[in-house]
């Protein structure tokens, strides 16, 4: 019998093994099991920003492929849950919540309304204020956004064990809280 010349001519004692091919672990049931192989990398601290920062555009990419079918784009998402919890803010109180300047909040809350999810009203107590409240459409569109977030977090976890997606959470809250708090003054450097 000649072998390629790819591969190695070493047959593994008398199981009829290639050296240097892979046999897949069989389960009890008989079926092909996948190894589960873990990234041994060395990361250090240096490499937390430019994974966190891909890791956050991939979701964000997904979450919007998700949600084109609702007619709903990137960040648009946001601005429909925070009026869910609480419908008739003002666009500064939403700027606020979500993170964004009050100009970008004013185009963001044009463009919905123009789609039919949100509409300004002036407030009952003071006229000054304009609030801005969900449509039938944009009450509609809550269930969809759940759906669009549940179907993102899940392939984003995939493979995860429930512990790993608590401790997840859990650190990217701490780095939240830590980037929220107020901003460190780090020490000058003593002149030389």
């Amino acid at each position: 019998m000649k072998l390629l010349p790819s591969l190695s001519t070493s047959i593994g004692a008398g199981r009829g093994k290639i050296k240097g091919t892979a046999m897949g672990k069989k389960h009890k049931d008989g079926k092909k099991q996948k190894s589960k192989k873990k990234d041994q990398t060395e990361y250090t601290v240096v490499d937390l920003s430019p994974a966190l920062t891909q890791a956050a555009r991939s979701m964000r990419t997904v979450l919007s492929r998700n949600l084109l079918e609702s007619g709903l784009y990137a960040g648009q998402d946001g601005v429909i849950t925070s009026l869910a919890e609480s419908d008739g803010m003002t666009a500064g109180a939403l700027a606020h919540k979500l993170g964004v300047k009050a100009p970008t909040m004013t185009r963001t809350i044009g463009r919905m309304e123009a789609q039919g999810f949100l509409e300004r009203k002036a407030d009952a107590d003071d006229a000054r204020l304009t609030k801005v409240y969900l449509t039938d459409l944009g009450r509609g569109s809550v269930a969809a956004i759940e759906q669009a977030a549940t179907a993102c977090d899940r392939l984003a976890t995939l493979d995860f064990s429930e512990k790993e997606i608590r401790n997840l959470v859990r650190l990217l809250k701490a780095i939240d809280g830590n980037l929220q708090a107020d901003a460190i003054v780090l020490d000058e450097p003593d002149e030389i």
